[in-house]
């Protein structure tokens, strides 16, 4: 018996090639988990106090939380008082270039929310606000 071949003319072949799109895409995918910034929450829920002249930070890297039961919260982990500086400094190499933002309860003593600011600040963090809400 003869054996048959099918060829296939030049017009027939319709392969694409996906490989370089595949690479571009985790190119891409690549970039965007490098240069995203995540949304830190500080591990509780602190109710602010109102103020008028609250503004909107960006480029936050450390924010610590302050609860009515005079709680230190950071990254979701309750801290002492002692341990804050040490957190901060390990979140601090992280990143170099973001600030800090303290949100403190309206019911937590206004003394924990200074011993906070100069932990932070004896950490090397010199941008640090307190947070609030823009009262309407």
């Amino acid at each position: 018996m003869p054996r048959r071949s099918k060829r296939r003319s030049s017009g027939e072949d319709s392969d694409v090639n996906v490989t370089p799109l595949l690479d571009i895409v985790f190119i891409m995918l690549i970039f965007f988990i490098v240069t995203a910034t995540f949304i830190k929450e500080p591990g509780v829920e602190v109710d602010r106090p109102d103020a008028d002249t609250a503004e909107a930070q960006r480029l936050v890297s450390i924010l610590v939380a302050i609860d009515s039961d005079n709680t230190i919260w950071i990254n979701q982990e309750q801290v002492p008082m002692e341990g804050v500086r040490s957190a901060v400094e390990r979140l601090r190499r992280e990143n170099p270039r973001g600030s800090a933002v303290i949100q403190a309860d309206g019911g937590a003593h206004s003394e924990y929310l200074v011993d906070v600011l100069d932990q932070i600040r004896a950490a090397g963090v010199d941008d640090v606000v307190a947070v609030s809400v823009k009262q309407t």
